[in-house]
């Protein structure tokens, strides 16, 4: 067998014991390369817009603004198809994460991985050839699915094949992969940016690397048991599940999963069954953590990096170089969440991550009011400054917001609503990521210096939800998320007192059956 760490569940009433094995490093490494995708891309978009060649040949009016001596420092990036080339993936997003979440539960998260793969590499086939806007708009629609199916499947996928113990800092590779991915786009754009003409092409064109090695990689990769499961393929769920646990007393978990599945199975209708009182709970949860992700304003810094550094008086080059440090912080600090969140939990990293977040947000808008006026330059001394405090801000998302947006929401639904509720999640995700990707650059311009306190108090809303509202999912197995965390919350536990009516017939029927000894 392969060696590995023995990890249990969470010492309750089901204790699954497992080793941290080579298997399951191997499947989340490989799975986490589309968090590299969808990390690239967030990259890679804010380079190439500050790009000359890039303007001139797509946005010629926001060249001629960029470029005009007198130009007002929050406006010169405002045009609404600028906004549109890079929010437009977000739209594809939402669409194709709908039917990602319908082709998860009957086709597996394996095949849906492998479908984001293709869909992104044709999006970066269609932008490094773009000779026109409508071409260029049409490749970000297929890199939107590809980030849609991507996004759908591979948290679902990491979550289900780790062992309780470990799920947190597994989960995390994925929003690993995806800062690496950014900081990848930054070094690229940094190099590309003095290529003349054709720079912007080898940005764009690079998307079609992980894209690539996430289609090749995903066939050395086993599905998870719960999906094989789920539709059917018993005795093939039970072999996989020895061997990403590394030991052959897998029967309890494994009877569990089958419970889970059967439950799950007699759910015909599972989008409306997230209407019903008893998943109210990890509807909200599930999806307003990434609603309060985006407007930490981490999209802001990330899609818009060089565009905000030129906007302080950088020069293109040093703008873009300043976007390679800020993205080193970003990848440096979320290995901190991999080792933590297992231990600390979620919840701690969440509030203090914030706090960290709005005084970072609170300074540097209070410095930018001071120094950036319409027209003048931040001073040398003062824009550093600035920069130092947005890698203490993303230092503060990178380990916080960043990675536990995905991780709590791919772990708080029970199977039976998990594809169609982790959607929603989804869905919300790039929802938001569009409304910020659309709006930015236009609020920049109207609001100036005061968009940075917009973002501060949202942190402090989302600290108090935190606090009052999201229970605590650290070490709980999967199946046991209703038991464990929902019944026993302050709040939430409310909706489950008419559980037997409310709940479907089928789940009360299993959870009244005597569970098996061993």
């Amino acid at each position: 067998m392969a060696g590995g760490v023995i990890a249990t569940g969470s010492g309750g009433e089901q204790d699954f014991p497992a080793k941290l094995t080579l298997q399951v490093f191997v499947c989340t490494a490989i799975a986490a390369f589309g968090g590299l995708m969808f990390g690239y891309d967030i990259g890679i978009s804010g380079g190439v817009t500050g790009m000359d060649d890039f303007l001139l040949k797509f946005f010629p009016n926001v060249y001629v603004k960029k470029n005009h001596a007198h130009e007002n420092n929050y406006c010169k990036f405002d045009d609404e198809y600028l906004q549109l080339f890079t929010s437009s993936l977000y739209l594809a997003a939402i669409v194709a994460s709908g039917g990602a979440s319908l082709m998860c539960k009957k086709y597996g998260r394996k095949p849906t991985m492998q479908a984001a793969s293709i869909f992104f590499f044709i999006g970066a086939i269609l932008n490094v050839s773009a000779m026109n806007l409508p071409m260029l708009i049409l490749g970000r629609l297929f890199l939107g699915a590809g980030v849609g199916c991507g996004n759908q499947a591979v948290p679902l996928f990491i979550t289900e094949i780790s062992p309780p113990k470990f799920r947190g800092g597994l989960n995390i590779c994925f929003q690993l992969l995806i800062t690496v991915g950014i900081l990848v786009a930054n070094c690229v754009n940094y190099f590309t940016s003095n290529i003349k003409n054709y720079g912007w092409r080898i940005s764009l064109g690079g998307a079609a690397v992980p894209a690539v090695i996430l289609l090749v990689g995903s066939f050395a990769i086993v599905e998870t048991p719960t999906s094989l499961i789920e539709r059917g393929k018993k005795e093939k769920g039970l072999k996989t599940l020895k061997r990403i646990r590394g030991v052959d007393d897998v029967q309890k978990e494994f009877e569990e999963m089958v419970r889970a599945t059967e439950v799950a199975n007699r759910i015909k209708r599972p989008f409306r069954e997230l209407m019903k009182k008893p998943s109210i709970p990890p509807m909200i949860c599930g999806t307003i953590i990434h609603v309060f992700q985006q407007f930490t304003g981490i999209n802001v810094v990330m899609f818009y990096a060089p565009v905000l550094f030129q906007t302080m008086g950088f020069g293109s080059s040093a703008s873009l170089l300043s976007a390679v440090i800020t993205g080193t912080v970003n990848s440096l600090s979320t290995v901190i969440a991999i080792f933590t969140v297992d231990k600390a939990g979620r919840k701690k990293l969440l509030v203090f991550g914030a706090l960290i977040c709005m005084v970072a947000q609170c300074t540097i808008g209070v410095i930018l009011k001071k120094y950036l006026t319409e027209t003048s330059k931040v001073p040398n001394s003062i824009a550093k400054v600035v920069v130092l405090l947005i890698c203490v801000y993303v230092n503060g998302f990178a380990w916080s917001w960043g990675p536990l947006g995905w991780l709590i929401s791919s772990e708080v639904f029970p199977l039976e609503t998990r594809t169609s509720g982790y959607f929603f999640a989804v869905a919300t995700n790039m929802l938001c990521t569009f409304i910020i990707a659309q709006a930015f650059l236009s609020m920049l311009c109207h609001m100036r210096a005061y968009i940075y306190f917009f973002f501060a108090a949202w942190l402090i809303v989302m600290s108090i939800f935190v606090m009052a509202m999201l229970p605590e999912t650290k070490g709980v197995p999967l199946d046991e998320m209703v038991e464990k965390v929902w019944k026993k919350h302050w709040f939430w536990k409310s909706f489950f007192k008419s559980s037997d009516t409310e709940r479907p017939k089928a789940m009360v029927q299993l959870e009244h059956q005597e569970k098996p000894n061993h």
